[in-house]
């Protein structure tokens, strides 16, 4: 009977242990999904919570590692995913696309080898496979094994001869080897089969301004550049610099002044404007420019030097004496350092010192038998950064980080801003079911979202408001303030914490007290910032059993069900990749996108009937419509929103990419151009890559 019993107990405990196992099993395989819609929504830090939670339970799988150096790629910690592509690596060497990763990281690392190593090994596995083709032979050039780049972008076109990217690295590859005319061909070409490729018109302008002097030219390609690219301060201090050299210092000190707006540590804008202040008489606007640069390097001959000569010009001679002693500590043999120095101590009235300094300066001019000043430190600056520019050229070194005084030429010559190698290094994120490029799709602004964290529109300053939220808030029936935002926001580890700790809360709440439909409503919330939407449905239907009124239950059922759509449609895109059996993939994807889509119209119905005047239900009902193809139904959710809130910068938007859509130009430019008046950035874009005049 004993030996029975025993046994009957062992039985018992094998099957909880498998049943336990099986539980992790698809608790991780959740988690994992999870952490997987996270990193499709670019909520980079939060899908790295999940990845490691994953890798806590099961540390033998590759899949964690590969996706956790995904998320800390686009969060630009290369060595964090360096290290994670390796380990991926290491338990599952056939991961294609962890070669890929592991090599951009190396890559930005400056780590050209290494990267060239996993390019090459990537297409051993993947030989057709354009991204290792095109990054490879950026690596190649970066390290001077030319003919070998040639060939990797030649095979590149033979397969894709229509490569606008492959076309920009060949005109990189042609200055590396100081081939001007060649250069401009292939940009020239890169630009004829992408005309709207920021990155090949403003290495255009640099050929023409650098190489050509043709400023005219250089300058129509720069703003064209800054049209498609308005957030880059180097390229208003390129363009400053073309427009100087055309005489326009009207144009050119706006561009100085645009340039720190966006970059306010930009050494190049300070110093550039510093010169032309002081060029336009603008002598204390000048000496704060150069004060900003010597905060910033405090051994900057060139701005030290103009700010003495500015100092005694505007009768700070003590300032100037303190520059000047700074400038002769550096150079002991330059006789006019010597006789500034001491007129402007004769103008403090210290003679004594200023008969030092002219003795000082007679004893180097009777020494070097010359009566004028020959010696140049400016000139001695500027050889000695084009000596060691060389040297590191021929020995394929990485460039360090340039200073103003090794990229000045002359005494009074403006700088430019050295613009990287355009190609970057591309990772083809097939979790996000695309290949980035410069014509990406256009897309309509976002849904309107409950959340806990606000992100406000900084141009227009507006605020969203829905009375329901109000309400919940005046009556404080949630720990934090509710808010509604314009789309996702990546959430702070602070933020995740909190989230993850409010679900937490409500859990024992919720098994503990009598439930209320706020509670449900407050933990689906905090359910949808955590990208879990089948557990925000879930509160949301709880809610709506408890409170069948309840505009608020609604919208949060909305906003899960859209989150779920867009799930689904990411899946559907990674499985059009990653598959062979496409048809009933997509199938399958197709029907469960339009229920979910259905879902989310039936539900804002259901807020519009409670409350007809949420000018954020007919907003997303019409974002929700776009993507069902109704675009005429789009247009009456967005003309009602408008009716309602005529300030809606997004609707406005979104409405005239569906007049666009539909064939009417003139309502679609209309709505655009209010968008951007309303602070709807991306629609100058949208006029200009779409040739709107």
């Amino acid at each position: 009977m004993r030996t029975i019993w025993i046994h009957l107990v062992c039985v018992l405990a094998a099957l909880l242990a498998a049943e336990h196992h099986a539980c992790a099993q698809i608790n991780t395989d959740q988690v994992m999904r999870i952490g997987r819609n996270s990193l499709y929504f670019e909520d980079y830090i939060l899908s790295i919570q999940y990845f490691n939670q994953v890798i806590r339970a099961k540390p033998f799988l590759a899949e964690p590692y590969f996706y956790r150096s995904v998320a800390k790629i686009n969060l630009e910690d290369y060595k964090g995913a360096e290290d994670d592509a390796t380990l991926a690596i290491e338990r599952n060497p056939f991961i294609v696309d962890a070669y890929q990763v592991r090599g951009v990281a190396r890559q930005n690392q400056r780590n050209f080898e290494g990267a060239i190593e996993d390019y090459t090994h990537g297409l051993t596995l993947s030989p057709e496979d354009k991204i290792f083709l095109m990054n490879r032979a950026v690596c190649l050039d970066e390290v001077g094994r030319y003919d070998e780049a040639q060939r990797s972008y030649d095979q590149l076109l033979s397969l894709d001869p229509k490569s606008d990217r492959a076309f920009l690295g060949l005109a990189h590859l042609d200055l590396s080897r100081r081939d001007t005319t060649a250069a401009l061909e292939h940009i020239n070409r890169s630009l004829e089969l992408s005309h709207n490729n920021a990155g090949a018109l403003v290495m255009r302008a640099e050929v023409l301004m650098r190489f050509k002097e043709d400023y005219a030219a250089a300058l129509a390609d720069m703003d064209e550049a800054i049209k498609l690219e308005p957030h880059f301060a180097g390229n208003f201090v390129n363009r400053a610099f073309m427009r100087y050299k055309l005489d326009d210092y009207a144009g050119a000190m706006a561009d100085y002044d645009y340039a720190i707006s966006l970059d306010a540590t930009s050494i190049e804008a300070h110093f550039n404007r510093g010169l032309l202040h002081a060029e336009v008489g603008e002598n204390n606007k000048a000496i704060d420019d150069f004060t900003t640069v010597l905060n910033a390097e405090r051994d900057n001959f060139m701005a030290l030097y103009n700010r003495a000569l500015l100092y005694f010009n505007t009768g700070q001679y003590e300032k100037a004496v303190a520059d000047y002693d700074r400038v002769l500590e550096k150079y002991p043999k330059f006789e006019a350092g010597y006789m500034a120095r001491g007129e402007a101590k004769r103008k403090m009235g210290n003679t004594r010192g200023s008969n030092a300094d002219y003795d000082r300066a007679l004893a180097i001019f009777k020494a070097k038998k010359t009566r004028v000043s020959d010696f140049n430190p400016a000139q001695i600056e500027a050889d000695a950064a084009r000596q060691r520019a060389e040297q590191r050229a021929q020995a394929h070194e990485p460039e360090p980080p340039a200073t103003s005084d090794e990229i000045i030429s002359r005494f009074n010559e403006l700088l430019t801003v050295n613009t990287d190698n355009p190609i970057k290094p591309e990772y083809d994120n097939k979790q996000r079911g695309h290949i980035q490029n410069s014509n990406v799709e256009v897309e309509p602004e976002p849904m309107f979202l409950l959340s806990y964290y606000s992100h406000d529109n900084k141009l227009n300053g507006t605020t969203a408001y829905m009375k329901e939220v109000a309400e919940v808030n005046e009556l404080r029936l949630l720990p934090t303030t509710l808010t509604l935002v314009p789309g996702e926001w990546p959430l702070t580890e602070e933020e995740i914490a909190k989230c993850f700790a409010s679900i937490d809360y409500y859990n024992g709440l919720l098994a503990t007290a009598e439930p209320r439909a706020v509670d449900y409503i407050a933990r689906g919330i905090a359910q949808l910032l955590v990208k879990n939407p089948e557990a925000a449905i879930a509160d949301a239907n709880r809610a709506l059993t408890l409170m069948p009124d309840s505009p608020l239950a609604w919208f949060l059922r909305a906003n899960a069900h859209h989150l779920k759509w867009r799930v689904i449609k990411a899946g559907a895109s990674a499985d059009a990749v990653a598959t062979d059996d496409k048809t009933a993939q997509a199938l399958l994807h197709r029907q469960e996108n339009t229920q979910e889509l259905q879902a989310v119209l039936a539900d804002l119905d259901e807020v519009i009937k409670r409350s007809p005047r949420n000018v954020y239900a007919l907003y997303n009902k019409g974002n929700a419509c776009i993507a069902m193809g109704d675009l005429t139904g789009a247009i009456s959710c967005y003309n009602a929103a408008l009716d309602i809130k005529p300030d809606l910068g997004e609707a406005y938007y979104n409405r005239g990419l569906v007049y666009l859509r539909m064939g009417n130009r003139d309502k679609g430019v209309a709505d655009l151009s209010k968008a951007g008046e309303l602070g709807i950035l991306p629609s100058y874009n949208v006029l200009k890559r779409m040739n709107v005049k």
